[in-house]
Parts: C-alpha cells; structure tokens; sequence
C-alpha cells in the first residue's frame, strides 16, 4: 500500500494565529478614525523633543 498517497492533503485555515492587539477595526485602532496630519507632527516633534538630550 502507498501510505504517501493516501487521503487528500489538508487545507490552511487561512486564519492568523492570534489576534493583533492594534488590528484594524479592534477597540484599540477602529475603522474610520485616523487621526489627521497636524495631530500626528504635533505628537512625533513632542515625541523627538522628549527625546533629545538637553
């Protein structure tokens, strides 16, 4: 008997492991609200002010 060939090989489940904590659509990142440009350079300069050595 051919133990290779038997039965049909099985499919993916195409589903992730686990759930990203920051997926699109979650509690934490929802669908819809993106936050604007002026916002998100107002953080990034606080962010690199706090980081530069004074």
């Amino acid at each position: 008997m051919n133990y290779k060939a038997a039965g049909a090989p099985k499919k993916g489940k195409n589903a992730p492991r686990h759930a990203e904590n920051n997926a699109h659509g979650s509690l934490k990142k929802p669908f819809g609200q993106r936050e604007d440009k002026a916002e998100l350079l107002a953080r990034m300069k606080a962010a690199a002010k706090a980081k530069a050595p004074i």
